[in-house]
């Protein structure tokens, strides 16, 4: 397998070559792009207990009102 190196440029989110080869239909071509730093992905984690024993303190009542409020 041959290798030839062609300098690109990227606009508008396309890969634009400086001088542009003929190149066939169909040819395999790889991006290598060098010495960009790319952000990784933000993780956003679960929120979950310190300490898993104070779990009862967590727990939810339910107090059931009369239809009446009292707003009147």
């Amino acid at each position: 397998m041959s290798v030839t190196t062609y300098e690109a440029t990227v606009e508008n989110g396309q890969i634009k070559l400086l001088h542009a080869p003929r190149l066939p239909e169909k040819t395999r071509v790889y991006v290598i792009v060098p010495d960009v730093q790319i952000p990784p992905p933000i993780k956003i984690g679960s929120p979950h207990l310190v300490h898993p024993e104070q779990f009862s303190h967590f727990v939810k009542e339910v107090i059931e009102e009369s239809d009446d409020a009292g707003i009147r």
